[in-house]
């Protein structure tokens, strides 16, 4: 009984190692969560940005980086400059609307707005979890690690949805209320239903299934890819003038907004990531092009190439551009065979 009262340990001290082993394990939780972001974010950023911004991040790296149009990619390894810029301010270079940077006629852009053309977006490709495991990974080309609190961000959504669904449920009764109250009152006095004596709680009713809606959509795109409905065929019919004029803009669009010369070639400018585009009015089905670049995912979902958010009217210019690139074909010396004596 003495040897067993002898390896008795204190109450308080045993209390204080079980904390210490309750502490490693949810440390090494934490730490096990951010090491699959981490190497999920290199897996997407190997197969989407590793051709521009490089292995490691530095200039000059990526194989396209030296043919894309100015600006460049800056230097993700350059802790100096890169430590001057939130989580957040990452991840909303990396998911944005793009912008029409052409002087005068494009969109505004505030001084502290990134609106760099050659950057595509990825809003409309990748899901905000997979965004945010891109962001946690560049953190670590220069040192550095993802602080920002992606579980909060997670419960936030979920709790969104849950006072949506509350909103949405009272605003139900009351319409359902509202609208017995009517049919009542028309039965008694022998008349048709009024609408209009309940038209507020109908319109209190659309409203908060609109909020619902729209707060189910942001807990899906928090986890889940974006997936468009299918692209329908669109009418490119039109005279020889309004194609000229909608293919002048599309011009301005392929290279000021959408910043398609960063990853494709025309003559001997633009990118090498895509396929030379010079003689793609010869090579490409113009309801095709529409398609692709409307929803590139939909035809080929490992592409590449980005969705880049463009809307019918855009898609439709830079199809009409892309239809006038008539290149003529590269001649090719032609060896003569010699022929022995």
């Amino acid at each position: 009984m003495r040897a067993v009262a002898e390896i008795r340990m204190p109450k308080v001290v045993l209390s204080g190692i079980l904390m210490v082993v309750v502490a490693g394990v949810g440390a090494a939780g934490c730490g096990l969560f951010q090491n699959e972001m981490v190497s999920r974010g290199q897996h997407l950023y190997t197969h989407y940005c590793m051709h521009c911004h490089g292995e490691n991040g530095r200039q000059n790296e990526g194989y396209n980086w030296a043919s894309m149009p100015d600006p460049r990619p800056k230097d993700l390894s350059n802790k100096n400059e890169m430590s001057t810029f939130t989580d957040q301010e990452i991840f909303a270079t990396i998911s944005r609307d793009m912008k029409d940077t052409t002087p005068e006629v494009g969109d505004k852009i505030g001084d502290d707005e990134f609106a760099v053309p050659t950057m595509p977006t990825f809003k409309y490709t990748l899901s905000e979890e997979e965004i945010w495991s891109i962001v946690a990974y560049v953190r670590t080309l220069h040192g550095m690690k993802l602080t920002y609190d992606l579980e909060a961000r997670k419960k936030e959504l979920q709790n969104n949805v849950q006072a949506a669904q509350q909103a949405y449920d009272q605003a139900r009764q009351a319409f359902e209320a509202a609208e017995k109250r009517a049919q009542e009152e028309a039965d008694k006095k022998g008349v048709e239903v009024d609408d209009e004596s309940y038209a507020k709680e109908q319109e209190a009713l659309a409203a908060a299934s609109k909020e619902l809606e729209k707060a189910k959509a942001m807990l899906t795109a928090f986890s889940s890819r974006p997936k468009p409905p299918a692209v329908p065929r669109p009418d490119l019919a039109m005279s020889p003038h309004d194609a000229a004029k909608l293919a002048e803009q599309g011009k301005r669009l392929y290279s000021n907004k959408y910043g398609c010369n960063a990853c494709h070639r025309v003559g001997e400018e633009g990118g090498v990531v895509g396929p030379a585009l010079d003689r793609a009015g010869f090579r490409l089905n113009p309801t095709w092009v529409y398609r692709w670049i409307k929803y590139p995912q939909g035809m080929k979902p490992e592409t590449r190439m980005p969705n880049l958010g463009l809307s019918d009217a855009d898609a439709k210019a830079v199809t009409m551009y892309l239809a006038t690139l008539k290149a003529p074909r590269a001649e090719r010396a032609i060896e003569k065979a010699s022929v022995s004596e």
